[in-house]
């Protein structure tokens, strides 16, 4: 392939490596001041955003960058709606008349993304739908015309291909245990506004949902949304989900086995189930305030072809200051890793290609704003765009790197979507490394991170994650790569743990960006325009606009 030809003749011809090399040190100590108690754990419209605005336009400055935000400044502006659900208020689902309460972030985790003041239910009826999916290209449909309308809709995490012990049927047309964006809890809320229920919950199981308990209710009630000019009316009225136990204690109530519902929910002939007797009630106040948030963007003007863009990109938000501290006496959630050295290594590649001839092509630095939100910075950005989508060759996201040392693989979360892993492998050999393909596929990692608004639209990605998998540590090997993995998900992945540390090895990091940097050059030096691989779904997407991409 014509771009891997061109990253192999880049690299040779390119100055040594350790002159130009991605700085460890350097990647620790952006990390380190973007995850301080300075910075408040960096939440979107908080006090503390200012301050990070204003570190990440210095460092884009101080990297060689120029503004390429809107209006010829660094920054977009990304107007959001935040709710809180207040604490207090009631939830319960009564059986037969006897009420059971459920208790908030122990039972049940509720809130909503619409600007209201109370989240108010009054015995709603409950239907089991299943895993919720619509899918005529695929011959699946969850709900065979059930109107669900004004009920509370109960969902099942994942989708139809992922959970099926021996013997026991499977869907087998959902890419087998990957999975598909149908699995991903933002679609089923997206379903259940479609069909104008009154409320959305998700059985939480950690294999399906990729993360525990604590993760989910981890926000503590916060939600952001980006402002819709119909005041949120096309949203689903309140979201959320119930943990395991208290589901099978309620399913149970209503005389129903949930894990025999679950091997039927496997089957194309699964119909939606209705908890007979069961009746739903919720009265939260919710507290919504207007926020304007900020995309940060710098650029690299292309010295031969400026109208077409290369993307590197990272989110500077992380979850700000819990309401109440941890076992530890802690209430910041730092994101240090989560995504502080994400954007730690954007400063380094803009350093990296500032110091060598201009890239033919503009290549673009992004920090988005309100990932851990909903991808709402990107997927504003992908909305109101600063450069031509159709004309963006490819893009590349960092959103958590290991610190553990250097890795003989890097882990690809996506593998197998497009042309740009072609050009990532080429770059890997160079390093003695190769590419790993996602060992935890059914997560669904490549839907939760801000990569997927630009695939929605065309845009061929890479998203480098650790959490994919565990990493080859030269030291150690896979499975201590994968205990890091384990260790990070449980104890640190969006709580008070994800801290900076001295006694981190980022020399793998390093190796990381340093991958995408060499790549990205390589693209950004080239004309060729990379495709989607067959059976991508986002091939279509991308081949409507071929038109726009010729000379």
């Amino acid at each position: 392939m014509r771009f891997a030809l061109v990253l192999s003749l880049a690299i040779l011809v390119a100055t040594p490596a350790l002159a130009r090399e991605i700085d460890p040190k350097a990647l620790s100590e952006d990390t380190r001041v973007l995850a301080s108690e300075a910075f408040e754990g960096r939440a979107p419209g908080a006090a503390a955003e200012q301050k990070t605005i204003d570190y990440i336009v210095k460092r884009f400055t101080e990297s060689g960058l120029e503004p390429g935000g809107e209006n010829g400044g660094w920054t977009q502006k990304v107007s959001l709606v935040r709710t809180q659900v207040k604490p207090g208020g009631t939830l319960s689902v009564s059986v037969g008349g006897k009420a059971r309460g459920l208790e908030q972030f122990k039972d049940i985790y509720v809130n909503t993304v619409r600007p209201t003041d109370r989240i108010a239910v009054k015995d709603a009826g409950l239907v089991f739908v299943g895993y919720g999916v619509n899918a005529p290209e695929r011959g699946w449909d969850d709900f065979k015309g059930v109107d669900v309308k004004g009920k509370i809709v109960v969902f099942l995490i994942n989708d139809p291909d992922f959970e099926a012990a021996a013997g026991e049927p499977v869907a087998g047309k959902f890419g087998g245990r990957a999975m598909t964006y149908y699995g991903r809890w933002t679609y089923k809320y997206e379903e259940a506004a479609r069909r104008g229920a009154a409320g959305a919950l998700i059985v939480h199981e950690t294999p399906g949902a990729g993360y525990g308990w604590v993760t989910v209710v981890a926000p503590q009630g916060e939600n952001f949304d980006v402002a819709r000019a119909d005041g949120g009316a096309g949203r689903v009225p309140f979201q959320g989900w119930i943990e395991r136990g208290a589901a099978a204690e309620l399913f149970a109530s209503a005389g129903l086995d949930l894990e025999t519902l679950k091997v039927q929910a496997r089957t194309a002939g699964f119909k939606p189930v209705e908890l007979k007797a069961a009746r739903f009630s919720a009265d939260l106040a919710v507290e919504h305030t207007s926020v304007e948030s900020r995309n940060v963007i710098g650029k690299l003007t292309g010295a031969k072809r400026p109208d077409e863009t290369v993307a590197y990109a990272g989110h500077w938000d992380a979850y700000g200051l819990a309401d109440k501290p941890d076992a530890a006496g802690r209430r910041m959630r730092p994101g240090a890793l989560d995504d502080a050295i994400g954007i730690a290594g954007l400063f380094e590649i803009a350093r990296n290609f500032k110091a060598g001839p201009p890239p033919e092509r503009t290549v673009l630095f992004a920090a988005w704003t309100a990932e851990e939100r909903g991808l709402l910075g990107s997927e504003y950005f992908a909305q109101h765009p600063t450069v031509s989508l159709e004309r963006m060759a490819g893009a590349y996201t960092l959103d958590v790197l290991q610190p553990v040392g250097p890795a003989r693989d890097v882990v690809l979360v996506g593998a197998g979507q497009n042309a740009l892993e072609d050009g990532l492998a080429t770059a890997a050999r160079t390093q003695g490394r190769v590419i790993t393909p996602d060992a935890r596929p059914e997560r669904g990692l490549f839907y939760r991170a801000d990569h997927f608004s630009l695939a929605k639209r065309g845009v061929p990605v890479v998203l480098i994650m650790a959490l994919g998998g565990g990493p080859d540590l030269v030291e150690g090997g896979r499975a201590s790569g994968d205990q890091w993995v384990s260790d990070y998900t449980a104890t640190a992945y969006h709580q008070t743990g994800d801290v900076w540390s001295a006694d981190w090895d980022l020399r793998g990091a390093a190796m990381d960006v340093d991958l995408v940097f060499q790549a990205g050059k390589a693209l950004a030096n080239s004309s060729d325009w990379p495709g989607w691989k067959a059976g991508s779904e986002f091939g279509p997407v991308r081949e409507g606009s071929a038109d726009r991409r010729k000379p």
